[in-house]
């Protein structure tokens, strides 16, 4: 007896699911789309939270920006768990091939004295702000509202504690493969006078009520010390003779450039909702420039403390980065 192999063919009765096909109709769609689009319970909860009973325990109001629909904003990374260990798992490996790099040439005792300085009091006890980040974006993944948001907050979260990793990585091979680098760095954190700032406005965003505010804070502070710190001083590292500074920069660069694509396309998306773009806009107008006020307020006696080691115009650069960030938050919707 001969047998013929066929094959069947079976057509789903549907093809993907409902909460995903009521948006964007009845067809494949993305597994990001599929892990996350209407995820936000919404309703049968038990019981107001005890320490704010004027709210349900997921709630819009946790902050005074809102979406009339919070899944008009998605990450445009598309991250969803695979990728995104995926995407961070070469961003470390990297760092670790660079820093291997640093370490087998012993570049970073070749390092200038005010490099070194800059390194030892100013950069590595940033750990402990990447540490005050992640509790901070923590916050907003617990309070926000709709799941496209609050899984790009924990992402960001996440990666904080990598940033932080990364600081402490290379603050140990500053110290010759110890830990003491690392201890006088959170002295410098706790009592240096140039990081006060920084500390003060970290401890006192961790406990801002409104995620919306906070992220706003927090950003502004990102985007001040990372364009000093990351591309100034990296473009400051290739002339001034501290190639291995150079080197540690780029992949905070990268992760920066990263990070920045989900919170753009989220202000974008509070600017541009059809019913509450209008009120959005002037929020992020008003409370943007003061967390930019703050921000350089912080970051000015640090940059001042980088000034007096390498004289790099630190000063200069964070004045026209804070002008840069008002005028982008006083962009008009489009």
């Amino acid at each position: 007896m001969q047998y013929e192999l066929k094959t069947q063919v079976i057509e789903p009765q549907r093809q993907t699911f409902t909460s995903v096909a009521k948006r964007y109709g009845d067809k494949p769609a993305s597994r990001y789309l599929e892990g996350i689009i209407d995820v936000q319970p919404k309703e049968n909860f038990h019981y107001r939270p005890t320490w704010d009973p004027t709210r349900e325990i997921y709630d819009d109001t946790y902050s005074i920006f809102r979406l009339t629909d919070p899944y008009s904003f998605l990450d445009p990374r598309q991250y969803y768990y695979a990728p995104y260990v995926t995407a961070r798992a070469g961003h470390h490996e990297a760092f670790a091939t660079s820093l291997q790099y640093i370490e087998d040439r012993g570049l970073l005792e070749r390092l200038p004295d005010g490099w070194k300085g800059v390194l030892k009091e100013l950069v590595v006890p940033l750990r402990h702000l990447e540490s005050g980040g992640q509790l901070i974006l923590c916050g907003m993944a617990r309070f926000g509202f709709g799941a496209t948001i609050t899984q790009a907050a924990a992402y960001s979260a996440f990666d904080r504690v990598g940033n932080a990793q990364v600081l402490s990585r290379a603050g140990i091979a500053l110290g010759g493969g110890t830990a003491d680098l690392l201890a006088e760095a959170k002295e410098h954190w706790m009592e240096d006078a140039p990081l006060q700032g920084l500390r003060k406005l970290t401890e006192e965003t961790i406990v801002e009520a409104d995620w919306g505010i906070a992220l706003l804070q927090l950003d502004a502070v990102d985007r001040l010390l990372y364009d000093l710190l990351y591309s100034h001083l990296d473009d400051e590292a290739v002339v001034g003779g501290a190639p291995a500074y150079s080197l540690i920069a780029q992949h905070m660069t990268s992760w920066f450039t990263d990070n920045r694509k989900w919170i753009d396309a989220l202000y974008k998306t509070w600017r541009e909702d059809p019913q509450l773009g209008e009120a959005n806009a002037r929020l992020l107008e008003e409370h943007g420039q003061a967390a930019v006020d703050r921000a350089l307020e912080a970051v000015t006696p640090f940059a001042t403390r980088i000034d007096e080691l390498i004289d790099a115009g630190a000063l200069d650069r964070i004045t026209t980065t804070a002008a840069e960030v008002r005028q982008a938050h006083a962009a008009v919707p489009a």
